[in-house]
């Protein structure tokens, strides 16, 4: 049951998003709109308490209540950078606001933005803990929490890793390609050697006639005239 109503959340959730952005840009009912969008919280609110009723009533702890969990605080530390992103292309799509910006691609600014993003995974981690860690502590020793215990360290597990790929943005900021051209160019030499730039000393002909050195017509060679 845990898990049927872990889905009919995910679907509710896109649904009320997709009629929420439609009443809100494309009926002209920014309110009503805005009222569809504030009721995905509720899925979340009914979620957690069919799990605490399921635990009340006598189920054991299993995977499905840790599911739960970590989708509930996933929810909560993501959904509102989901939802903020929709809206800012429904609005530029159905509304004809101005194109969103995209999330910045390089140097320090990519870094601030993972940076922000680990802490909604942050947020996620915190709250899936804590409905965890009410969940073994309600049903005590009278049962089996290793699975809740599990889901526990592995939210934990996957903020790490979040953590150390946003870390890297950091430490090894991605330079932007004008930038990379710029530095490569600084690092050349600044004048080529005189008798390149003259075209002597090449055997690659040169590109314009005027670069070619005039040659006199019928004269002896040099050899020629030490002969």
């Amino acid at each position: 049951m845990i898990v049927t109503l872990i889905v009919v959340c995910e679907v509710g959730f896109w649904v009320l998003l997709a009629a929420g952005l439609a009443t809100r840009y494309l009926l002209k009912m920014p309110r009503t709109g805005l009222a569809l969008l504030l009721c995905e919280p509720l899925l979340e609110v009914l979620l957690l308490v069919v799990t605490a009723v399921d635990l009340k009533n006598g189920a054991e702890p299993s995977w499905r209540h840790g599911l739960a969990a970590v989708y509930i605080g996933y929810t909560v530390g993501h959904g509102h950078r989901t939802v903020k992103w929709l809206d800012g292309h429904a609005a530029h799509r159905l509304g004809g606001g101005p194109r969103p910006a995209g999330p910045p691609r390089y140097g320090r600014a990519r870094a601030r933005h993972e940076g922000e993003v680990w802490l909604g995974s942050v947020v996620a981690g915190a709250v899936a803990s804590a409905l965890l860690l009410g969940a073994m502590w309600y049903v005590g020793d009278a049962g089996d929490t290793s699975s809740l215990k599990s889901w526990l360290y592995g939210a934990w597990r996957a903020v790490g890793i979040h953590g150390l790929i946003a870390l890297s943005y950091a430490i090894w900021p991605k330079k932007a390609p004008e930038e990379t051209a710029r530095r490569a160019s600084e690092k050349a030499p600044a004048h080529a050697p005189e008798e390149k730039r003259a075209g002597k000393g090449s055997a690659v002909a040169a590109r314009h006639p005027q670069d070619v050195a005039d040659l006199p017509v019928g004269g002896p060679r040099k050899d020629e005239e030490q002969v």
